[in-house]
């Protein structure tokens, strides 16, 4: 299949704001400990309860609806480790050793130090072959439109856990291509973390809440979202290509907003913009750039089920793009 044309919905980046929405953007900038924080502690009170009610009700739908929803807050805190990636939540020194035990260990495969290496390549060397993103998922699985039996697949290995292997795999590599942004890594605290877990969990006898309630959510249901994420980041298989014809904006529903808190991270064309604004302050930006002129209306993806159409070459855009404002 011919790739479709990506709506364009970003008319112009920062170079073409008037000064007023410039300033504004400026006092947006830089790390929000508060929202971090907030985000943080409503993840892990969700996962909390829900894990609680869990054990306590032993019935297969509440498993089975808690095995979703802790994916989905999981989900949020492999994305507040992207926004420290970024030092948006803290300073690094210290900062990055509190993510880490908070939000990055618990995920297991992940690290604040060794997502930065990659990710901020990412943003350095967009779209080029020192992109460690964009060489590592330029290649059929990635490709859009796609076809939907390859689609309903490659969730199914995901949900199924299949691809969790090859998943790691290639984020070391990148990690390992990737030298550039070398951030103070801790060892030590992260062998620590797994032996206390270890040990707190043998002598609570949770291990079996542990395995069932975050292991198998974490290799099933997150790597579906994961996977999701990425698709809804950029267009892959561009090389050369600019911010605002890879990466769609996706305005999220209520219904997405609520199964699917995504930080709005699928704001992600105004993050690449302005990667030292908060994700809390996304929408902020969206409303600046509307405001000036610079976002075709017509070319949003209103929700994710609209972008799957995209995704899956159910849909084509019933409007033309001449460049003019909205």
């Amino acid at each position: 299949m011919t790739p479709p044309h990506l709506p364009v919905a970003l008319l112009g980046d920062q170079g073409q704001l008037p000064e007023s929405a410039r300033q504004s953007i400026r006092a947006l900038t830089g790390p929000r400990p508060v929202y971090f924080l907030t985000q943080l502690a409503l993840a892990w009170l969700v996962i909390a309860i829900m894990i609680g009610w869990a054990v306590y009700a032993q019935t297969w739908w509440v498993s089975l609806l808690t095995i979703l929803i802790v994916a989905t807050r999981q989900n949020v805190l492999a994305l507040l480790v992207h926004d420290q990636a970024h030092c948006l939540g803290f300073k690094p020194r210290y900062g990055d050793l509190f993510v880490n035990l908070v939000a990055a260990y618990p995920l297991l495969f992940l690290t604040v130090e060794g997502y930065a290496k990659v990710h901020l390549s990412h943003h350095k060397y967009f779209f080029t072959d020192r992109d460690p993103d964009h060489q590592r998922k330029s290649g059929d699985d990635w490709r859009i439109p796609m076809a939907p039996a390859k689609f309903v697949r490659l969730m199914l290995l995901d949900l199924l856990g299949l691809n969790v292997i090859k998943l790691v795999r290639g984020k070391r590599m990148a990690q390992d291509a990737a030298s550039e942004f070398s951030r103070q890594v801790h060892p030590l605290w992260r062998t620590g973390f797994l032996l206390g877990l270890a040990g707190l969990l043998t002598l609570t006898g949770g291990w079996q809440a542990f395995l069932l309630y975050w292991i198998l959510p974490l290799l099933t249901v997150f790597q579906v979202m994961v996977r999701w994420g990425a698709l809804a980041e950029h267009q892959y298989n561009l090389p050369g290509a600019s911010v605002a014809e890879s990466t769609p904006i996706i305005v999220p529903s209520l219904v997405d907003r609520i199964l699917l808190p995504n930080l709005n991270f699928s704001l992600h064309a105004y993050h690449h913009y302005h990667p030292s604004v908060s994700a809390g302050n996304l929408p902020k930006l969206h409303r600046i750039y509307t405001e000036s002129g610079l976002v075709d209306r017509n070319a949003l993806f209103h929700g994710n089920r609209a972008y799957l159409r995209f995704v899956l070459g159910k849909s084509q855009p019933t409007h033309t793009f001449d460049n003019s404002p909205a």
